[in-house]
């Protein structure tokens, strides 16, 4: 990387920076300064950075970072945008830029990021009375009933746990990032069993591109959450690049059955979503694989932030769980695999099911033409609302801030509590702007998502039939 102080007032135009766009040859900006992030895999958010190489991470860099956190960067600085160059953007597009930061400014001044202690206080313990009832019915009762009981509760368990370690993890909680990362640990590793910087570097990745398809092989500007195939194909695009053409141009049978009965394979897949997630997290915590190349590039460049607390705390995990499947020592080994796989899949079930609703079925985009920060995150995402017999209080319990997906995506530091307020003023943007804005109760949203998956479907198999009419 060249970042001499000879290059300080170099400008560089839109183009230029469009032509750096693998993790390799990395420019962002920032302001309209430019920076060289090549191979930058010790970049504390890990490789999240490169979703955004050869493009404007100014909007996505105020969402992930504290201030301050700019300094950092100066050392990577190369030189100026050329503003002139911005074509493509029209003077109501720079208003709208900045006025939806001009917003971020006014929550912050309102005090929308910061945590009640109090609430937070509440919702840990509360997640440990689930888990302590939980194990009481197994511990105090042979009833197979209130042990299957059991089991449906330590899926919701895990499932509310999921929704404490996204608090922490993406500092709502904790001005001090170390906290975070250590409630992290707590309600990530231990109580779930899965890997703390295995979720960061996943879900960073989703929160900076949601819904994005990667402009091309060697990028890593995708949404890492689209990557479901050959399970599940959620665009037509999706779909072709993973045809698997053998010798006489046929596609490989299994992936054309998932595509065109995935509608029907959606529930069943999300039952052993954990599972996956449980295998990957392993992997990673023990040095045994990463779930993508970057992810194994920054484990080699970076090591792991906690090395030893996420193995130690995997491991009390499984020991744990295998005690309560066990029975405490009575169980039969099938009573045992019957109650595991219950709550395995009952958690799945419930965290998979709020985690679709909140993108599954809404926009998806080419990576090299994703619209504005706030538009990429408004169209990709789903609110929950209350309706179909489910009251608002359970849904904000079940989805533990996520029914405000939208508003989240928008400010990922916001705590959970602080969304309601929060929302009001986004929907009102929204409408000033002319942006669309997406919400449906669990019945409709889960019907779109289905719907969306069998239109991907028909769409494959019509042009399957057209391509290859004899078969």
């Amino acid at each position: 990387m060249c970042k001499t102080a000879t290059n300080e007032k170099k400008k560089f135009t839109w183009q230029q920076v469009k032509e750096h766009s693998t993790a390799e040859d990395a420019w962002v900006v920032y302001n309209n300064k430019v920076y060289d992030v090549s191979n930058w895999y010790e970049h504390p958010g890990g490789a999240v950075i490169f979703t955004h190489a050869g493009d404007d991470m100014t909007d996505i860099f105020a969402a992930f970072h504290a201030p301050g956190s700019y300094s950092a960067m100066k050392r990577f600085y190369i030189g100026d945008l050329d503003v002139s160059s911005l074509t493509h953007k029209t003077p109501e597009q720079f208003a709208f830029e900045k006025g939806y930061r001009r917003l971020r400014t006014e929550l912050i001044k309102m005090g929308m990021f910061k945590s009640s202690k109090g609430f937070y206080a509440y919702k840990c313990t509360f997640n440990m009375c689930m888990w302590a009832l939980a194990c009481a019915m197994v511990y105090l009762s042979d009833s197979k009933v209130v042990h299957f009981a059991s089991a449906c509760l330590l899926g919701l368990f895990w499932q509310q746990c999921g929704w404490l370690a996204h608090d922490f993890l993406h500092h709502q909680v904790f001005s001090q990032r170390k906290y975070g990362d250590l409630g992290g640990i707590f309600w990530g590793n231990l109580m779930q069993g899965y890997s703390m910087q295995w979720w960061k570097n996943k879900h960073n990745g989703h929160h900076a591109v949601p819904n994005l398809e990667n402009s091309h092989p060697s990028a890593t500007d995708g949404d890492p959450d689209m990557d479901t195939m050959p399970l599940l194909a959620w665009s037509l695009k999706q779909a072709r690049s993973f045809r698997q053409l053998n010798a006489d141009g046929n596609d490989s049978a299994s992936v054309k059955f998932f595509i065109k009965y995935q509608a029907f394979t959606y529930f069943p897949i999300l039952l052993l979503a954990r599972l996956s997630w449980l295998n990957e997290s392993a992997k990673t915590a023990f040095n045994l694989g990463a779930s993508s190349k970057n992810a194994q590039i920054e484990l080699e460049r970076k090591g792991l932030q906690f090395p030893i607390l996420e193995k130690v705390g995997i491991a009390l995990h499984h020991a744990w769980v295998l005690v309560l499947c066990s029975g405490f020592g009575r169980f039969s080994f099938l009573h045992g695999l019957s109650y595991f796989l219950v709550s395995t899949c009952g958690c799945g079930l419930f965290l998979a099911l709020v985690f679709g609703l909140g993108h599954n079925g809404m926009a998806t985009y080419d990576a090299e033409t994703r619209p504005d920060f706030w538009k990429l995150q408004v169209t990709t995402s789903r609110n929950i609302t209350a309706g179909h017999g489910f009251p608002k209080f359970f849904v904000d319990w079940l989805c533990g801030g996520l029914q405000y997906q939208v508003d989240h995506h928008l400010f990922p530091m916001i705590p959970r509590h602080n969304l309601t307020q929060c929302h009001e003023l986004v929907v009102s943007f929204c409408k000033e702007w002319g942006v669309k804005y997406h919400e449906a109760d669990l019945v409709e949203g889960t019907i779109e998502v289905l719907e969306h998956l069998q239109s991907v479907s028909d769409d494959f198999m019509e042009e399957f039939v057209t391509e290859f009419p004899a078969m």
